[in-house]
């Protein structure tokens, strides 16, 4: 069995990831910026702050294959994730996994996706095996996105957004860790199995949670003044707002099928990951 680490694990991709790990026999390294708050597994856990070269390669000692799981949404995010794997590649580690996002390149419409395009530039420049899982937008995350009144507001036109399960692609990454010799260099696209509009998405939402949604369609301009409030940095801004103008300009309307092939089963659809969050 290869020696695994899972970063990130005390949030939602790690710690479902570490759950299909260990209910298959392997016992990974958990690491986090703050392991204190990971009790009771039984497991090896190690502070790993993708800031802190030295924290990521001691975290790394001895391990083969890890779970790169994305920082969280930061100004110097990217910068960070260079370090990460600076500290892999000095630790020894032979493989990374990296959750990515479908269509990660330099010209994203999404912002986000230009960090996570250049990121994956630097594990292909660094010459360690990789694995790219490129995530479409969370199917869970869109309830969030509903203000009290249950309105989802954004410029997303018309456009179609195939959404993935966070439990899809945390048993893929638990996959691919356990054989990553059969992923070696790969990148998939994990989304869910259609591709919805925000009507219909809002539509699916008041079904499984039993509470009205609806979409309302903003321009540029009245999506900048209705985030005014939260007075976030620009960068910040520009990412919200590009959610919904990647998903109106067609680029995250792409159904794949690499769930589905990976798994020997049905992506899950966008009601049944809503319904496994909020019901469950």
């Amino acid at each position: 069995m290869p020696t695994i680490a899972v970063t990130g694990a005390t949030g939602t991709i790690g710690r479902l990831a570490t759950a299909l790990l260990v209910s298959a026999g392997h016992r990974p390294r958990l690491l986090a910026p703050r392991p204190e708050r990971i009790t009771g597994t039984g497991l090896d856990v190690a502070r790993c702050d993708y800031a802190d070269h030295g924290s990521v390669r001691a975290a790394l000692e001895g391990v083969d294959v890890a779970l790169f799981v994305s920082g969280r949404e930061d100004a110097d995010r990217l910068a960070q994730h260079r370090v990460f794997v600076q500290g892999a590649v000095d630790a020894g580690v032979q493989h990374l996994v990296y959750t990515s996002f479908v269509g990660a390149s330099p010209t994203s419409t999404f912002t986000l996706g230009r960090d996570h395009g250049a990121t994956e530039e630097a594990v292909v420049a660094s010459g360690i095996a990789h694995t790219f899982l490129r995530d479409s937008f969370y199917a869970e995350v869109f309830a969030l996105f509903a203000d009290e009144s249950g309105v989802i507001r954004g410029p997303a036109g018309q456009g179609r957004v195939a959404t993935v399960s966070q439990h899809d692609v945390a048993a893929v990454a638990a996959t691919v860790l356990t054989s990553p010799d059969g992923h070696v260099d790969t990148t998939y696209d994990l989304t869910g199995p259609e591709a919805l509009t925000l009507t219909e998405i809002a539509r699916r939402l008041s079904e499984v949670t039993g509470r009205e949604h609806t979409y309302v369609e903003e321009t540029l301009e009245q999506a900048r003044a209705s985030r005014a409030p939260y007075r976030a940095p620009d960068w910040q801004l520009d990412a919200w707002i590009s959610t919904y103008t990647a998903i109106r300009d067609g680029e995250l309307e792409t159904v794949s099928d690499d769930v589905e092939r990976l798994l020997g089963r049905p992506a899950t659809r966008f009601e049944d990951a809503a319904a496994q969050q909020y019901l469950v």
